[in-house]
């Protein structure tokens, strides 16, 4: 038999042991009408059980191949598997997501269709409990995401990045595959360079998958402080942001930082004149902030739900400051790829 893949399905894969299943069982379901393909899971050398669930659906179907990514973090992982797939379209898939029958057959018919050099869908969640669904929700606010467009579950046409993709195999080599200096938002950066160089990138509502959010906001915290890291070493490589929505994070926690920081000192040291000063400083900056996510915490809750509504200012506060620290955080941090307290928090 030839060799020869339509498609290769890669994956990065780390200690996903609560969503590995769900996981293996929508790509296995995967409706391609004949088309020959392969999926080739780059496995973090997780030690949660979820090697020994890879190895057991290994075993059931020969379409599945497992790759070592002993630096255990998404680009190499990511990397290693389209080095060693074979076919003709890469389609990107995450462990923490399941996807709908159609997903890889509506990526191709998009990519093919449109003469993009990625397709992909938006962004979908689903959540489970009262916070998460308020996580969920407050995902797809503009509030909390400056209106990026994959997050907007209906729109079609052209973006400036998609969650995972659907590219060409030569389109993914002759831009260098992802950066491995990257822990996070290497997606983002290789669409960046993408974009740079001339490329599309289409996003289309009809290819659907189901993203699980982080349920608790101690773990939201950790993973938008990373974004909000990695994005820095994205923005000092190419000396240009993706998108200005993402310093307005960081511009607000400096906003309450310097005025809290100055009504503090004044306390400390009688300075009255100037402690009220500085007090009505950051209440210029407090007092619009906490309208505004009144506002857009009743315009979610629509979305998830009247019980969510306690939740949301909280989870939107979540969303903010995390990012904007963790950019503040990489400001500081001249080489991202060098050692830090913050780098080896965010491995």
């Amino acid at each position: 038999m030839s060799d020869s893949f339509k498609i290769s399905i890669i994956v990065p894969c780390r200690n996903e042991n609560g969503h590995i299943r769900r996981f293996l069982d929508s790509l296995l379901a995967q409706e391609l009408d004949g088309v020959r393909w392969e999926a080739i899971i780059a496995d973090g050398m997780s030690d949660d059980g979820t090697r020994a669930v890879l190895d057991e659906y290994c075993r059931r179907d020969p379409r599945l191949r497992i790759v070592d990514n002993p630096e255990r973090i998404a680009s190499t992982g990511l990397n290693r598997a389209i080095l060693a797939a074979r076919g003709e379209i890469i389609i990107r898939m995450d462990a923490h997501t399941w996807y709908a029958r159609d997903y890889c057959a509506r990526c191709v018919e998009a990519l093919e269709r449109t003469g993009a050099d990625n397709a992909g869908g938006p962004a979908r969640t689903i959540a489970r409990g009262t916070l998460a669904r308020a996580i969920a929700a407050a995902f797809h606010s503009p509030f909390s995401t400056g209106g990026g467009r994959f997050h907007d579950e209906t729109y079609e046409g052209w973006v400036d990045t998609v969650p995972y993709g659907c590219w060409r195999r030569e389109t993914l080599l002759q831009l260098g595959l992802f950066d491995e200096k990257l822990v996070r938002s290497q997606d983002d950066e290789l669409n960046l360079r993408l974009i740079r160089r001339g490329g599309k990138i289409w996003q289309s509502p009809a290819i659907v998958s189901w993203y699980s959010p982080r349920p608790t906001l101690s773990a939201l915290f950790r993973q938008y402080f990373q974004y909000g890291f990695w994005k820095v070493a994205v923005i000092r490589k190419h000396r240009i942001p993706a998108s200005w929505r993402h310093l307005v994070p960081a511009a607000f926690v400096l906003a309450n930082i310097i005025p809290g920081s100055a009504t503090l000192m004044a306390a400390i040291i009688g300075a009255a004149d100037w402690r009220d000063l500085a007090g009505l400083a950051w209440m210029a900056v407090l007092a619009p902030y906490v309208v505004l996510t009144v506002a857009a915490s009743i315009r979610a809750a629509r979305r998830s739900g009247l019980a969510s509504l306690p939740c949301l200012p909280a989870v939107f506060a979540t969303y903010h400051v995390s990012y904007g620290l963790g950019s503040l955080a990489g400001v500081f941090q001249k080489n991202a790829a060098g050692d830090s307290i913050f780098v080896r928090l965010t491995r």
